[in-house]
């Protein structure tokens, strides 16, 4: 393990890395050691590579293996290393996690499969298989607005309940469901549960989250990494104020969540961090908008 004796210890602010390339199926390999330090001088306390933010589905294997090998290099066991092995393919996911443990990743990340439909217990019964089959800490990843099914908090709480199910990545943005997660899983301290929309992350930390893998951290890691602590700390007032600048953040760069990605990656583009390229078939940002994130990026302080 990297930076922490055990990923039951995993706290605070794990993006979810963007990937940055220089066209569809080649990757910006200085760009990718300029984001990782940048993220890690900002104070994050982890990086989750080949998640969404990482438009891992629409990377060839080729790509995302040598994304992970690089990213896991220019880390270097500075930070935990978590991975994304979302697939339509069981043994692929089995697969990509081999690679993770080889580069000595710290654990691995899974949404559902996103293709056939399917019911809750067959989605106990994929991802117990998937457990049982990676030898790194499995993380769940519930992200029904890409994956097109829901873990419900039932199937949520019993994989939770397997030894190998080490904690639970939230991107529902359904606070009601978060909240009666924390009650069915007051038994079970050892699992890490992390949410993944920034907007929510000063709440969801103050009632007992245990961090944020929010995409905005690329860009401003001290940002999130000070609200985290300030609601942890129980520090409202200064927690009000560093969640109002998310919110602010999100509107321009995000345009309130219709352009996620592209706007991440103009917002880099604008640190001259890496270019703004994305992966087909996301559409990319007009002249106008990259006009308007690039302005909002040039006047931001970065010391909040």
């Amino acid at each position: 393990m990297h930076a922490i004796n055990h990923i039951s210890q995993l706290r605070g602010i794990i993006p979810p890395m963007v990937t940055p390339l220089l066209h569809q199926n080649q990757l910006d390999e200085k760009g990718i050691s300029r984001l990782v330090n940048h993220m890690i001088t900002g104070g994050v306390h982890g990086i989750f590579v080949l998640g969404t933010s990482g438009e891992a589905v629409s990377l060839g294997y080729p790509l995302r293996e040598a994304l992970l090998r690089q990213v896991a290099e220019e880390i270097a066991g500075r930070v935990p290393l978590l991975v994304g092995i979302t697939d339509t393919s069981l043994e692929e996911a089995i697969r990509f996690a081999a690679i993770a443990r080889e580069v000595q990743a710290d654990a691995v990340v899974a949404a559902p499969p996103f293709y056939f439909p399917t019911t809750q217990p067959a989605l106990y019964d994929y991802f117990k298989t998937l457990s049982e089959n990676v030898a790194l800490p499995l993380f769940l990843y519930n992200i029904p607005s890409h994956a097109r099914i829901a873990l419900e908090a039932d199937t949520v709480r019993q994989l939770l309940a397997l030894p190998n199910v080490a904690g639970y990545k939230d991107s529902t943005g359904d606070m009601m469901t978060f909240h009666r997660l924390q009650l069915l899983l007051k038994d079970q301290p050892e699992k890490v549960y992390l949410l993944g929309p920034e907007e929510l992350l000063a709440e969801s930390v103050l009632l007992g989250a245990h961090g944020g893998v929010n995409g905005g951290a690329n860009i401003l890691p001290r940002l999130y990494v000070q609200l985290y602590e300030a609601a942890v700390n129980r520090e409202i007032e200064r927690m009000t104020i560093l969640h109002r600048k998310v919110m602010a953040f999100t509107a321009t760069v995000y345009q309130n969540g219709k352009r996620v990605i592209q706007g991440m990656k103009a917002a880099l583009s604008a640190l001259a961090i890496c270019q703004d390229t994305v992966a087909m078939p996301m559409p990319p940002l007009t002249t106008e908008e990259k006009t308007v994130i690039t302005a909002y990026v040039n006047q931001l302080s970065t010391d909040f």
